[in-house]
């Protein structure tokens, strides 16, 4: 892709929360609905070209988002499961940078609070007739990792900590309430190492972002956010790769390398200034300072320490709180990153404001869980 060709010139995001008297398409409105204010898109049957969405619970996801926007665009749905909110983002940027379309619509609903069950769906796949979770798949990554490198619990309860912190500055964030190490180690344990803190908090919610032509974004306002790189990758699934070690996540590692060259990201330490990671739970946050290049392979336990990725640290992460405290509605998170990163680069983030933030990256796992998509934004 073409880095110059893709902008973004507005962002919506609905409260994300456990909404029991609204609809998907009360949350998906008030998204779409704020993005247009906020891109000056007056007319958008004239001005919206394509819409571009994702919902993992809306198996009727094209008619939702048709009877709810009133558009005259063609609806293309995607699916990468957690990934889903980037992948929306990914196709429509490709629709603009390609000349296929001048201006579309990203976004990304789920109200999985409707299914009645606390969790993302076990129904997925089994390992010898087991229903796996998610919460199995990461922990299987804690006992190789802390016996190679000697990270432990309080190592994870520090990023729940830090979480939950930048959480409760995020007016639509889920949780907010600060939690101290102590708590985090003393919860109830979910899957070792994961007790409840450890584990994100799933939400209903929706978010969008309108993507037009970098040529064009002037036409609407002076503070356009250009999309420097949008890459997907996968890898085999790691029960079944045995190559994996699980000191990593293959599919982080590979969707990086990809974005770093489309962005020209030599250092990403040094060339990104603020992260949104997939912190599905806090050990996946850990491994990914790592597979993203962060820092080298078995440092995360120095760092966290350190507070290099804490507010006022040398690389913010997770400056909303993350899946852990902004809640997690499947389909609806990357595009969460994505506003949440729009605001930090153009200074509108409030008390969790990165001062002078010029490059962000979004990191989005998805695929059961065998797939990632990475984001870098840019505004000089």
């Amino acid at each position: 892709m073409n880095r110059s060709k893709a902008s973004i010139i507005g962002v919506g995001c609905s409260p994300f929360a456990e909404h029991w008297t609204r609809s998907a398409e009360d949350l998906l409105a008030e998204a779409v609905l704020e993005a247009y204010a906020d891109a000056g898109i007056e007319e958008p049957r004239r001005q919206i070209d394509a819409v571009f969405a994702g919902s993992l619970y809306a198996p009727m996801g094209p008619v939702h988002v048709s009877e709810t926007l009133h558009l005259n665009a063609p609806v293309t749905m995607v699916y990468n499961y957690c990934a889903t909110g980037t992948e929306a983002l990914r196709v429509a940027v490709m629709a603009v940078a390609s000349g296929m379309h001048d201006t579309v619509l990203a976004v990304g609903f789920d109200k999985p609070k409707d299914r009645g069950v606390s969790g993302p769906s076990v129904n997925i796949r089994g390992v010898r007739d087991l229903p796996e979770t998610p919460a199995g798949w990461f922990a299987q990554c804690a006992a190789p990792y802390f016996a190679r490198f000697g990270a432990g619990r309080e190592d994870l309860a520090r990023i729940a900590v830090k979480n939950h912190h930048n959480g409760k500055l995020a007016p639509k964030s889920f949780l907010k309430k600060a939690i101290t190490v102590e708590e985090a180690l003393s919860a109830r344990m979910i899957a070792w190492p994961f007790g409840l803190y450890d584990c994100a908090a799933q939400t209903d919610g929706a978010a969008a972002a309108i993507v037009t032509r970098s040529d064009l974004a002037a036409n609407y306002h002076d503070r356009a956010v250009r999309v420097l790189a949008v890459a997907s990758a996968t890898a085999p699934h790691p029960h079944t790769d045995l190559t994996h070690d699980f000191l990593r996540w293959k599919p982080t590692e590979a969707a990086a390398r990809a974005a770093y060259a489309m962005a020209g990201i030599a250092d990403p330490f040094a060339q990104i200034d603020v992260a949104q990671l997939h912190d599905c739970f806090t050990l996946t946050e850990l491994l990914s300072y790592e597979d993203l290049g962060f820092i080298p392979k078995g440092a995360a336990r120095e760092h966290i320490a350190a507070g290099t990725f804490a507010l006022g640290g040398a690389l913010p992460v997770n400056t909303d709180g993350g899946l852990k405290a902004f809640g997690h509605p499947t389909a609806a998170t990357g595009l969460r990153m994505i506003y949440e990163n729009v605001l930090q680069l153009q200074g509108r983030a409030g008390a969790r404001q990165v001062p002078g933030a010029t490059r962000a990256l979004s990191h989005n796992i998805g695929g059961y869980p065998t797939g990632c998509a990475v984001c870098i934004l840019g505004r000089e």
